[in-house]
């Protein structure tokens, strides 16, 4: 254990710190991906004597990926991009790795933002950013702690909107990298992973079953298509809302119910926010829900479902079950809001299948390794991922499912050739 991260760190309970090694191992042997990129970083040593922030929302999976950029020879900080899906045994268990963690299950929104601006205090060469959060504060509160950044990697859609306003304000400082827009990230991680994880943390809470319900999906980007979808596949009953008419199409033509959000509100046990935007769920559409309807959010903030007006029509509320509050409206209904109206998967589960996250993380893991090597010639912009790395995560995968794919043939890449179509 380095004994300068332990007297740095900032965690809740580093006895803890033995659960925490058992999570990360067991994730570790279900990462074939990152443990292949380790074996290459350890070798290469692409971040020797670099500094390296990392926030995401801190558990074992997040865990493993701090540890593949430590053995790239980084010095790496880490804290959590949401107060609820920190877990405390986890970072005991980084900071014996030697890994500086600011971070703890629960803050008060103040330290949780301290515990932001501590993480960057190292003053980083390179940083891993979830919804935007640091590029956010560096940019608008502490410019003093970005003098030494290259660049970095974005998680998420959220954060790669909040970039592109910097960048479109003229006023971004850094080039970062699009994970979230890559291909085996929406594909597999928006569509798999929430699908799967958000009906995790609804099931692993609620204790109720959702054969036979009416489940409301407000959203069909890919994360709204994997929660549908798996909503489909435990025998719900799917509504889709939306804004955008072609997805609304796509949504229609993918076996769903269409139909406004008032409409959909009347007829809804569970409502899964999926839009990234704010109050989707708000005022009017709690006057019309049925008595005992069930509210949570699959996006990163927790702005989603408007609490202030639901609270405005509530006399009374209570936690019932952990991470599930009551809400009894003055006409005598009773609504629920699971996680505080924050993620979901990560507030009350464990967030994405440690195989979806393996795909996810080497992204992140070689995006940070691209943007190191190319910072001086990409340009302060918002950078995608080149199809040569997305495409190289995609093999990785293949050959650890043990699954082999056809080559063209030379024939047939002349063929392509001869009509310009091989770009």
């Amino acid at each position: 254990m380095s004994s300068l991260s332990k007297e740095n760190s900032i965690v809740a309970d580093m006895t803890l710190a033995p659960e925490g090694h058992l999570k990360i191992d067991w994730v570790r042997q279900h990462m074939p991906v990152l443990n292949r990129i380790r074996e290459q970083f350890e070798a290469e040593q692409p971040f020797k004597g670099l500094k390296v922030s990392i926030t995401l929302h801190l558990e074992a999976k997040t865990a493993y990926l701090a540890k593949v950029v430590q053995a790239g020879g980084a010095e790496v900080t880490i804290t959590g991009s949401n107060p609820l899906s920190t877990q405390d045994d986890v970072c005991a268990a980084l900071v014996e790795d030697g890994i500086t963690v600011f971070a703890k299950y629960n803050p008060s929104p103040e330290e949780f933002k301290a515990l932001n601006i501590k993480a960057l205090e190292s003053k980083p060469d390179l940083i891993i950013d979830d919804g935007g959060d640091f590029a956010t504060l560096l940019h608008s509160e502490r410019p003093d702690l970005m003098e030494n950044i290259r660049g970095g990697a974005e998680e998420t859609t959220t954060g790669i909107i909040r970039l592109k306003a910097l960048q479109k304000q003229g006023i971004l400082k850094f080039p970062m990298v699009a994970v979230n827009d890559a291909y085996c990230k929406y594909l597999f991680d928006n569509r798999y992973g929430t699908g799967q994880s958000a009906w995790d943390g609804i099931v692993r809470t609620t204790n109720l079953i959702v054969a036979g319900k009416t489940v409301v999906v407000v959203g069909y980007g890919w994360c709204g298509k994997g929660v549908a979808m798996r909503a489909k596949g435990l025998g719900a009953n799917v509504i889709v809302t939306e804004v955008d008419a072609i997805k609304a199409v796509e949504a229609h033509m993918d076996g769903f119910h269409v139909m406004p959000m008032l409409e959909a509100a009347k007829h809804g046990d569970f409502f899964v926010t999926v839009t990234g935007n704010r109050y989707v769920i708000r005022g009017e559409h709690y006057d019309v829900m049925k008595d005992g309807a069930i509210m949570c959010n699959a996006g990163h903030f927790d702005v989603e479902v408007n609490k202030p007006e639901l609270s405005d029509r509530s006399v009374s509320q209570r936690t019932v079950r952990k991470n599930i509050e009551e809400y009894q409206l003055k006409d005598g209904r009773k609504l629920y809001l699971l996680a505080e109206g924050r993620l979901v998967n990560l507030g009350a589960a464990d967030g994405h299948p440690a195989e979806i996250m393996d795909t996810t993380f080497a992204l992140q893991a070689l995006s940070l390794k691209y943007v190191n090597d190319n910072y001086k010639t990409i340009g302060v912009k918002v950078e995608n991922v080149p199809y040569n790395l997305d495409e190289q995560v995609a093999r990785f995968k293949l050959e650890s499912l043990g699954i082999s794919i056809d080559s063209l043939t030379p024939a047939q890449v002349e063929y392509l050739d001869s009509w310009n179509l091989n770009d």
